[in-house]
This record gives C-alpha cells, sequence and structure tokens, in this order.
C-alpha cells in the first residue's frame, strides 16, 4: 500500500472527523471542544501531547525510529463570527462558522499524524505537529510559540510546513518562493482638538476636518511613499466624530485602518512614519493625534528550498500538472508567519471547490456561503506526511 492509499482508507473517519468540527464551530484560542477532539483522534497512536496554557492548542510529536532534525507540520482550529448560510446536513447552527477551512486543516493534521506514526520506522528524526487556536484574530501562532512550541522534541525544527484549503479548481495545489501573503497591520488615531458650538467653528479647534485631510493623506501616503513592486495597502474601515447632537462640533474624531505589506521592510516604515503624517496634519489645524499601531503578523515567506521540496513531492505524489505556482502574493495574512520568522518551510493552498459548484461563483473564504469538498481530506493529509517523510528520510 502506498502513502495515498493508506490517506484515501483513512478518509471516512477523517470527513467524520471535519463534520463534527464543522458542526460544532469554537471562536478566539478557547476552544475546549475541538481540543477534545483531536487529543481523542491521536489517542490510538500513543503520540506525546502537550495542551496550551493559555489557550487550548494542541501540540504532539511523532518520534520516528531513528534519531534526526524535527520537521513542524501546522492546523488552525478556530472559527469565524458567521452565521452559516450553506445548507449542509452538518451546518452550525448559531452565528459561528468554519468559513476558512479549518475544519479541514484539523482533520488533515490528524490524517497526517495517522500516517507518520504508522512510518515512524521511516523518519530519521521527529515530526511536531501544531494545531493551534486564535489563527482569525491572528495571535494564537506566536503564543504557541512563546510557550516552548519550537523546542518541545529537544530540538528546533529544520524545516515548517501548512496548507489553507481555498476555493478553485479541486485538487490543485500552488504556491510561490518568498512573500505567499501579507502581514497586517491595524491603526487606530484619536484626534483631539477643542469642541464647540456648530454655529462658531472659528472658536473650536475642530477635529473632523483634520480626519478628513488624513484619510485623504493616507492614500498618497502609501502611493508615494511605497515602491509599487513591494505594495502596501491601506483601507479606512471606520470613521467617529460626535454625538446624538448635531449642532456640537466634538473634541474628537477617530479613525481605523488595516494596512497590508509584503515585506518586514514596509512594515517597519508604516510603524514609524504613518504616525508622524498623523501628528503633523492634527497639529496644523491646532490639534493633536495619537497613534497606535498593532502589528497583527508579519508577511507570510517561504523559503526558496523548502518550496522546491514541496513542488518535488507533490509532483512525485500527484502529478505535475496539479502543482501550480501562485502567480502573485496574497495581500490576506496568515499567522503561520511566525513559524516561518523561525524556522524555513513553505505553505501552500489547496483548492477544493466541490464539482457541483461553479468555479465563476464560487464563495469564497469568510463567506457564509462557502464550501470545501471534504474528499479532498485524503490528499491533504498524504501530502503533509510526505513532505515529512522526504526531509526525514535519511
Amino acid at each position: 500500500m502506498t502513502l495515498l492509499d493508506d490517506a484515501r482508507g483513512l478518509l471516512p473517519e477523517l470527513v467524520a472527523l471535519r463534520r463534527a468540527i464543522h458542526a460544532d464551530p469554537e471562536l478566539g484560542l478557547a476552544l475546549p471542544r475541538t481540543q477534545q477532539r483531536v487529543l481523542d483522534a491521536l489517542e490510538p497512536w500513543g503520540l506525546e501531547t502537550r495542551c496550551g496554557t493559555g489557550l487550548s492548542s494542541v501540540a504532539a510529536v511523532v518520534r520516528g525510529a531513528h534519531p534526526g532534525p524535527t520537521v513542524l507540520l501546522r492546523a488552525d482550529m478556530d472559527a469565524l463570527p458567521l452565521t452559516e448560510d450553506t445548507g449542509l446536513d452538518y451546518a452550525a447552527s448559531g452565528e459561528r462558522m468554519h468559513a476558512c477551512g479549518h475544519d479541514l486543516h484539523v482533520a488533515g493534521l490528524v490524517g497526517a499524524a495517522h500516517l507518520l506514526a504508522a512510518r515512524r520506522e521511516e523518519l530519521h528524526g521527529d515530526v511536531l505537529l501544531m494545531f493551534q487556536t486564535g489563527e482569525e484574530i491572528g495571535d494564537g501562532a506566536k503564543r504557541m510559540i512563546d510557550e516552548g512550541l519550537l523546542e518541545l522534541t529537544g530540538s528546533t525544527p529544520v524545516a515548517a510546513f501548512g496548507i489553507h484549503v481555498v476555493p478553485g479548481e479541486y485538487g490543485i495545489f500552488s504556491t510561490r518562493v518568498g512573500a505567499l501573503m501579507a502581514g497586517a497591520i491595524e491603526v487606530e488615531v484619536t484626534i483631539t482638538g477643542q469642541g464647540g458650538h456648530a454655529s462658531a467653528p472659528h472658536l473650536t479647534r475642530d477635529p473632523v476636518p483634520a480626519l478628513a485631510e488624513l484619510v485623504t493623506a493616507l492614500q498618497a501616503f502609501v502611493t508615494r511613499r511605497f515602491d509599487v513592486f513591494d505594495p502596501v495597502v491601506l483601507s479606512v474601515t471606520q470613521v467617529h466624530a460626535g454625538g446624538p447632537a448635531r449642532n456640537i462640533i466634538s473634541d474628537t474624531a477617530t479613525l481605523v485602518a488595516s494596512v497590508r505589506v509584503l515585506s518586514h521592510e514596509s512594515s517597519a516604515r508604516v510603524q514609524d512614519e504613518l504616525p508622524v503624517l498623523a501628528r503633523e496634519i492634527a497639529a496644523a489645524h491646532g490639534c493633536t493625534a495619537e497613534v497606535d499601531t498593532t502589528v497583527l503578523c508579519p508577511p507570510t515567506v517561504n523559503d526558496a528550498s523548502a518550496v522546491a521540496a514541496v513542488r518535488s513531492t507533490l509532483a512525485g505524489l500527484f502529478g505535475e500538472e496539479r502543482v501550480r505556482e501562485t502567480p502573485n502574493p496574497v495581500m490576506g495574512s496568515e499567522d503561520f508567519s511566525y513559524v516561518l520568522e523561525q524556522v524555513p518551510g513553505a505553505f501552500l493552498f489547496l483548492r477544493a471547490t466541490p464539482a457541483d459548484v461553479d468555479l465563476e461563483t464560487a464563495a469564497p473564504n469568510h463567506s457564509p456561503h462557502v464550501v470545501f469538498d471534504d474528499s479532498v481530506l485524503a490528499d491533504q493529509a498524504a501530502a503533509l506526511a510526505a513532505f515529512a517523510l522526504d526531509r526525514l528520510k535519511g
């Protein structure tokens, strides 16, 4: 039996696990029911496991029969605050939904664990399995690292791999060297002036015109200070000022923005230069500005040798026709980036739209209508296991 044959043999139990998780989604860092399902699924294989102390994560180790380095494989487990509208017979009820495929990620990594545990004799080293919470809030991976994840086997991993399901032509894997996904920065600016009556604005220091000027200045900021080949995307998503009375000029006005970057250099410049711009515009209007910039996660940057390795592995398993280049970075963000800052590795996409869904109209990740074909779990499990087996073949 080949690795892929064995993975296909696991498919019924992986589908059952995925659907149980899908029907019972949990949010954020505390996922006790999902955590228990993972522990129960891993228990028959006698793996070393450790649960997080400040979050409901699970780390497990497949010890190889021979000494060698460690390879890390990762799945995220949390859902989104959405009301599902898919019509699936295992759809979630309430205001939580697995709309980003994390339920498949969990089941796929459980499948890889089973495949690897059955092949310990082939492993010259150990495999560290990372089941993380809090990806959707950009915090879970970093917290697991802070709790000692990367030292769990006794040696820092030499490679790290993860797969994310996305809509698209079923069964196609894709990735790219370098930046695959953007880093995310949240910005909040509060401009403070001196309020008063709307009939006498000359007696106030109105923060609203300053805020309005800043909104447009931020667009020029990203297009005039950053190289088009290292793009920055900035969207002002919230603007607040005033209260219930229409004839009062408020003391303060606030905006919130989301910034996406593809390099650490651009991230640093945004954090250094944007506050200066806000403060100087505010000062020109006789106001002050308080600026808070929060890095949710850095860019997800793939290692060139790791990408070459996974492409070779996937071509050997599934054929070259199922392995493609991701042509451009995705401006969405992913906190596996924290792992890839410390461990060379590769993150990949796996397309999984069901055959009866029109690819042109298929709902995207984070939509209440998104659906995935969970028969892809066999390929996902086999691919993850093969990445580790090929790296640790001795």
